[in-house]
């Protein structure tokens, strides 16, 4: 019984019914009861357990059902515990405390803006979660509501008790609030209520689209208005012949800067480990860029690459054949190099565990890339197999990169 009343609890369904009944209440919970079959095989085992619940002294009352008639008699069990409302059932579960901390945080947040309300019957155990913060960040957001384009770092923002690391931390938070206020102005601009307010707390490894910023700090600051540093590319010009700034090979600039840059080299090689990336030898007409794992909007305007051959060298797992599938969405020339079977099984002593497996459906992997990610999805090599593109041998992947050419 008290399972299923904690069950509620966890749903948030007992706390949206106290702050707006649905008319639910009495509410009848079933109660898994003895069949005539158990009353004829252990009658003192179900006699024993009709008479604890019936000596129980608790919120609820309870419904009873015969059973046995036609075997061993009619006998009456207890069949569901009734609640007269919400409120008794919190009690069952022992949360009255938290109850009526939540309906007092829902009171000051409604009276901060009505539109906070729905907020919060949407999400009662993250208003009880957060408790004070969860009103810091509805002030924030209707300081975003006043100030829709403020053209400033989270940094310059004067709201008392406001600091960036509150933002970092409450970011989504503040995002949901401040389109609750959005949809009670524009009700066409959003979907249905489950669709408004997305649960934050969804899979944390959701990954980002190549249209959009490449961190939640970015994303943030591009949907609210909020000056953002920018995006950085990292790169090395591996032709010595090829003039650049001075003696500086080893250059980063901004995405925007990148995407503006005319350089005669005609192969470009994207790693992710920052050792290879400073360890690649000299090569004519040959630029490297340091990756940055998901994310490829730092690259997405540099419209030159398109020319050149494009190389991609990442961790032989799954992740690193999603981004390099990511990466594709980008620049569709793109050839991955050292991320093949042959290499895989060269280096068995050096594999590892990869913590978190993708199973997402690859569409921009050629045959053997895809024959190869999914054989690692499934575990044909063994559980979760990784090999780090840093746990390959250095004179082998020269030679490999040397006849990618």
């Amino acid at each position: 019984m008290r399972a299923q009343s904690q069950k509620a609890w966890g749903s948030g369904a007992l706390l949206r019914e106290v702050l707006e009944p649905g008319g639910l209440y009495p509410r009848r919970r079933p109660l898994k009861r003895p069949t005539a079959a158990t009353l004829r095989s252990d009658y003192a085992a179900a006699s024993a357990w009709a008479a604890e619940l019936f000596g129980a002294v608790g919120p609820f009352s309870l419904e009873t059902a015969e059973v046995g008639r036609t075997t061993v008699g009619a006998n009456q069990l207890p069949a569901a515990a009734i609640f007269a409302d919400a409120e008794a059932e919190i009690a069952l579960v022992g949360k009255a405390k938290e109850a009526a901390r939540f309906l007092e945080l829902a009171r000051v947040l409604a009276s901060l803006h009505s539109s906070f309300r729905a907020w919060a019957l949407k999400r009662p155990l993250k208003l009880l979660e957060l408790g004070a913060d969860a009103l810091t960040a509805a002030r924030v957001a209707l300081w975003l509501q006043d100030n829709p384009e403020p053209g400033i770092y989270v940094r310059q923002l004067g709201i008392p008790g406001v600091h960036t690391k509150f933002i970092e931390n409450h970011r989504a938070v503040i995002s949901e609030l401040a389109l609750a206020l959005r949809a009670n102005s524009e009700p066409s601009a959003i979907g249905p209520a489950d669709e408004a307010f997305p649960d934050s707390s969804a899979e944390a490894g959701s990954l980002l689209g190549l249209t959009q910023a490449r961190t939640p700090a970015a994303r943030f600051a591009a949907g609210h208005g909020f000056l953002h540093p920018p995006e950085l590319v990292r790169f090395r010009l591996l032709d010595p012949a090829v003039p650049l700034l001075g003696q500086a090979r080893d250059v980063t600039v901004t995405a925007e800067a990148f995407s503006t840059l005319s350089l005669p080299v005609t192969r470009v090689l994207i790693t992710e480990n920052l050792v290879n990336f400073l360890a690649l030898p000299e090569r004519s007409d040959t630029l490297a860029i340091y990756g940055g794992g998901y994310g490829f909007s730092s690259l997405r305007d540099a419209g030159w690459l398109l020319g050149c051959e494009v190389l991609y060298w990442g961790d032989l797992d799954t992740h690193g054949f999603r981004i390099l599938d990511q990466l594709r969405a980008v620049h569709p020339q793109v050839v991955s190099v050292l991320m093949d079977e042959a290499t895989l099984l060269a280096h068995r002593d050096a594999w590892v565990r990869e913590p978190t497996p993708s199973k997402a459906v690859l569409s921009r992997l050629t045959a053997e890339e895809s024959a190869l990610y999914e054989r690692l999805r499934d575990d044909a090599f063994g559980v979760a197999v990784r090999l780090e593109q840093e746990l390959v041998p250095w004179d082998w992947a020269l030679v490999r990169l040397d006849t990618s050419r």
